[in-house]
């Protein structure tokens, strides 16, 4: 198999993991030291695979998510790094009926360590967020973004 396609398989993994709670499944498709970016949609930024992965078990354990990745943009930088962006839509269905639907990009890197690649970083960002619940429903602004992103980040800390 070539680069490119073992890279689009790794993101197909990173997507199946998520959306399936694999956990340990996940925890393959990572660096040790990767960074996940999400300030540009309104979150914060995790460093280690094991923090990310502690992050997502606490905040989407119970929460149905449905992940595609498309038109792929990858590019090889070396024998043993890679770019890419990958178009991204998701659904996310809260257990109170509460669901969001998210566009944007992925634009990350990649390593190959030991003959597999695995993500290095990435930075997720938002074109555009709908947030529906069983009484009313809101597309959710930049301005708006930005706000409940500070707030998620104090209440982190």
């Amino acid at each position: 198999m070539d680069d490119i396609e073992a890279i689009k398989q790794l993101k197909a993994r990173y997507f199946r993991t998520m959306d399936t709670k694999d956990w340990a499944g996940m925890r393959q498709v990572f660096t040790d030291d990767v960074v996940m970016d999400t300030t540009a949609s309104g979150g914060g930024i995790v460093e280690g695979a094991d923090e990310f992965l502690a992050f997502l078990r606490q905040t989407l354990d119970n929460v149905v998510t449905v992940h595609h990745g498309h038109m792929p943009e990858i590019d090889l930088t070396s024998p043993t790094s890679a770019t890419g962006i990958w178009a991204l839509q998701d659904l996310l269905l809260w257990p109170d009926g509460t669901r969001l639907q998210g566009y944007g990009h992925y634009h990350e890197t990649y390593e190959k360590i030991a003959g597999q690649w695995r993500i290095k970083s990435s930075k997720l960002t938002r074109l555009r967020e709908d947030i529906f619940n069983p009484v009313f429903s809101v597309r959710i602004s930049d301005r708006m973004r930005a706000a409940a992103g500070r707030l998620a980040r104090r209440r982190l800390r």
